[in-house]
């Protein structure tokens, strides 16, 4: 229990009157039950913990930023345990279904399993009881059926930082402003700059809020790098310090910037002209390095999944093994029981004997291709110190927990859909914050590898900074405008949506746009005054010019763009030995495909060999133009790891080149046909302007730019208030106008058709309903309905697909119902434009054939094995989320309920069927 001692002293200086209602504040504190929840805990509460549950006891809401490991569960549980003291039922909502599942177990430990209930989408259990643990989706979704929340006392949102999420931020906003005013909320998030921002507007949608800031990490994060073998604190150790990480934020380690630049001379990096190219990665020789100094276990991150497969493989390949004979008993006993649930049959495809292999030495991969049974197994014998180093991608930062001494970032870059970008220092703080387990160890250490493409300089500003705003992903979508229609007036549902956290902030925007405006208007007068010309309008003149300018960089830019997405999804395409000829630069290079393509970071790479015999892989961002298929080369059985296989590959790589002379195509994208004719139209009428002939053309162009960089300012500062005032009932508007073209409303209200709407979500929502309405899954087997749900679900990874209006899939009705959903999605976008918006995805069929075919009854091994690239983790996950939208299809009724029934029996079994991640 929290010190006495503290409300003596609080209450020393004040006045009689004042130390009565503080009297009376601890009596109602009290009386809530706050005392006996301290009287549970093991420890002493941090401070920021009492104040937020003192205000949560005394009627408030409240915003608790905290950084990762700092117990801001604590609070969340806290609330739990005072809404079952006082008689209300409690749910404790989390942003993924792995979050779910281990804090139902945790309260069921808590409170006994009587009294706790789950609800996922596919998993119900006990959903009645007092506290019920969900996924904040299944909240939102529980909001819009008009369920009984009368006796909800108090909802914990988990992870709110979320909100910031492009596609599933949205559900939090939805969440707290519908929400009835007599529920509590307790939002739990990662630090954020932005917290009061955060909170008053909290405040303002629930009535009140208070927020608690906490930036006191319970255990000490210490920041170094590594060079070559060598480990260097960050920052220097002040003299009476000897321990490592004994360095404080300051002044950088002298010896560090050394060994940076002797490291970078000998590899003669970053030199003035050159690329900066990263250097080679040892996996063995950093643990070995980290196991010498006590920094074991370890999370080492690797944004790619491929690159996480290959780290293992490489640790494997060498003597290192970090397992005593009694953890490996241990671990073997674990494993044996998860590979109890996979059938025999599949375990090489799968490839579970390395797996185990690795585990019991201590090492293991965790990422989003793997089977959950074994993320799952990863994560427990992590938990209970047996692994010793995970090679995880980014999503293991999502609130898994699974914390170790040491934090390892082998690069500061990751794909973030389009390009390479670093890390912001909110990302590096959220990866970073797995080091150091409360309780265990006295201090976390957070390690990046130099390796010549990042400074330390730059490190300790990333590790240093505390700015990290919350930032509003909402907007409304097709399903919620039916759901708050469905209730609601067009008016009264506009001022709902301009009630959100994205409104709140660009009304505050504003306040400063208007300022720069009217200071860049004042600045255009000035400019104006010297813009003249006695031949013609000069204003005209440069308008014209500048007009032509952006013209000019529109279509450079959209001459990239569109290479770029042609590139993406002739690379997604190539097959083993194929030959392929690209130009990097303005040089054209011809490379044989050694595997298949694989997506990193929603991007496709493919490995590939060289002319000159080099291995290297081929991206987008690789190529210019290409790449084009101009023959086939025979790759030797046993692949070509020696160097006499890849000469003799690349000289047949070479002669296929000479065979295909190369004949430079011309685009024929009919956007960027416009755009040339637009700039010619443009130079025609500049040349024949009045001005351009003027003798004192170079004298007015001085003044003519600033005038036109003047008017550029005013029109975009003037277009930006204009898009941000009252931006969320503009895109409402466009909303409504779309549902109002198809059907799914009629003068305001939702039609029999958008009573369906109502029912679906999912970023394809309205497009599900759409082919409903049409009839278009009519007469389908269960096999096929599955298989088209998978269509309904699927997001290729770099976003390319096959998708198209002759797509072939397996039977007759299949692909007569493909063709009617091309056809229904062709509407859609067609309406979406017309309407100003464009936000239903493309279908993507890439997985309907593997679903149909599980769905017949093929084996896992089956359906992996071949030249398949899916991984068992992306097929359990598509196939989990076709089941989620079978699932909303059986809330329907009639022929649609029995087929979506029939098609989740047929494809929920085996791996598909275990616990959801």
């Amino acid at each position: 229990m929290p010190d006495n001692q503290r409300f003596h002293d609080e209450e020393e200086n004040l006045s009689p009157s004042e130390r009565m209602a503080h009297f009376k504040q601890n009596m109602e504190i009290e009386s809530r039950g706050l005392a006996a929840f301290w009287e549970t805990l093991p420890f002493s509460p941090d401070r920021f913990q009492v104040d937020a549950l003192e205000a949560l006891a005394l009627g408030s809401s409240v915003l608790v930023c905290a950084p990762t490991g700092a117990g801001k569960t604590v609070v969340g549980e806290g609330a739990v345990y005072l809404a079952l003291e006082n008689g209300e039922r409690a749910f404790y909502t989390t942003p993924i279904k792995a979050l779910s599942n281990q804090k139902y177990r945790e309260f069921c430990d808590t409170f006994g399993s009587d009294r706790v209930g789950l609800l996922t989408g596919d998993a119900a259990v006990n959903s009645h009881a007092d506290v019920v643990v969900m996924t904040t989706e299944v909240l939102r979704n529980m909001i819009y059926a008009g369920a009984n929340l009368s006796e909800l006392g108090i909802v914990v949102l988990d992870e709110i930082h979320y909100l910031a999420d492009r596609i599933r931020g949205p559900v939090w906003e939805e969440v707290l402003i519908q929400l009835p005013q007599h529920i509590r909320v307790v939002a739990l998030s990662a630090t954020v700059s932005n917290s009061a921002e955060f909170g008053k507007w909290i405040g303002e949608v629930r009535g009140s809020c208070v927020v608690i800031n906490s930036r006191h990490r319970p255990v000490p994060l210490y920041q170094h790098m590594m060079v070559g073998r060598k480990l260097f604190d960050l920052y220097a150790a002040a003299e009476e310090d000897t321990e490592i990480g004994a360095g404080r934020p300051g002044l950088i380690n002298p010896e560090l910037l050394r060994a940076v630049s002797e490291e970078e001379s000998r590899g003669g990096r970053n030199r003035p002209g050159r690329r900066r190219i990263p250097g080679r990665i040892s996996r063995p020789r950093i643990l070995s390095t980290l196991e010498k100094r006590d920094l074991l276990p370890v999370i080492e991150f690797i944004f790619s999944r491929a690159g996480c497969e290959a780290a293992v493989e490489e640790l494997l390949a060498s003597d290192i093994t970090l397992t005593t004979n009694a953890e490996r008993r241990l671990i073997r006993a674990a494993t044996e029981e998860a590979l109890h649930l996979i059938p025999i049959a599949d375990h090489g495809v799968l490839g579970l004997a390395r797996w185990q292999t690795g585990l019991e030495r201590g090492i293991a991969a965790h990422h989003a291709g793997m089977l959950p049974i074994l993320k799952e197994t990863v994560e427990t014998l992590f938990a209970a110190g047996l692994v010793k180093v995970v090679f995880a991608t980014e999503t293991l930062a999502l609130g898994i927990n699974m914390p170790a001494r040491t934090v390892v970032l082998e690069s500061l870059e990751k794909w973030n859909g389009s390009e390479h970008v670093r890390l912001s220092s909110g990302e590096y703080t959220q990866l970073t914050g797995r080091a150091g387990r409360r309780g265990i160890d006295v201090e976390g250490h957070a390690v990046v590898l130099a390796r010549g493409v990042v400074s330390p300089e730059e490190l300790a500003q990333m590790s240093s900074r505390h700015n990290y705003p919350l930032k509003s992903a909402f907007v409304p979508s097709y399903n919620m405008v039916v759901n708050l229609l469905h209730h609601s007036t067009i008016s009264r549902v506009r001022q709902v949506l301009e009630s959100s956290f994205a409104q709140f902030q660009a009304d505050d925007s504003v306040v400063g746009l208007a300022a720069r405006l009217r200071k860049a208007e004042r600045s255009l007068e000035e400019a104006s005054e010297g813009v003249g010309c006695s031949k013609g309008d000069a204003e005209e003149y440069f308008s014209l010019r500048e007009e032509l300018a952006r013209a000019q960089k529109k279509y450079s830019q959209k001459s990239r763009t569109g290479d770029s997405e042609a590139t993406a999804r002739a690379l997604a395409l190539l097959k083993f030995g194929q030959v392929v000829r690209y130009r990097r630069g303005r040089r054209w290079y011809s490379a044989a495909v050694l595997g298949a393509p694989e997506a990193d970071w929603r991007q496709p790479n493919v490995r590939v060999l060289g002319e000159d015999a080099r291995i290297f892989t081929l991206g987008p961002t690789e190529i210019n133009r290409g790449p084009e298929v101009i023959g086939h080369v025979r790759i030797p059985r046993g692949g070509v790891r020696r160097l006499r296989d890849r000469q003799g590959l690349a000289k047949q790589l070479r002669s296929v080149a000479k065979r295909s002379p190369h004949r430079e195509k011309q685009s024929t994208d009919p956007d960027l046909a416009r755009l040339k004719a637009t700039i010619a139209e443009l130079e025609a009428r500049i040349a024949a302007h009045p001005v351009h002939s003027c003798p004192h053309r170079d004298q007015h162009a001085a003044l003519g730019h600033r005038w036109v960089r003047a008017k550029r300012d005013c029109d975009r500062l003037s277009n930006q208030i204009n898009a941000r005032t009252s931006s969320i009932a503009k895109e409402f508007d466009r909303v409504t106008a779309v549902l109002t073209g198809l059907g799914f409303l009629a003068n305001g209200s939702v039609t029999a058709k958008g009573q369906q709407l109502r029912r679906i979500f999912g970023e394809r929502d309205l497009l599900v309903a759409q082919c409903l309405a049409a009839g278009h899954f009519s007469g389908l087997e269960p096999e096929e309905f599955a298989a088209l749900a998978s269509a309904l679900v699927y997001e290729p990874r770099g976003d390319v697909s096959i998708a198209s209006a002759d797509f072939r899939l397996p039977t007759k009705n299949l692909n007569r119902a493909w063709e009617g959903i091309w056809g229904e999605y062709q509407e859609i976008h067609a309406t979406e434009l017309r309407a100003g918006t464009e936000r239903t995805p493309t279908p993507a069929p890439n997985l309907a054939e593997t679903t149909y075919r599980w769905a017949q009854g093929a084996t896992l091994a089956a359906i992996l094995g071949g030249e398949s690239e899916l991984t068992g983790g992306d097929f359990v996950r598509w196939t989990r989320q076709a089941i989620d939208l079978l699932e909303q299809l059986t809330r329907l009724s009639g022929e649609t309920e029995r087929q979506a029934r029939a098609a989740i029996k047929k494809i929920r079994r085996g791996v598909v069927a275990w616990v959801e991640d």
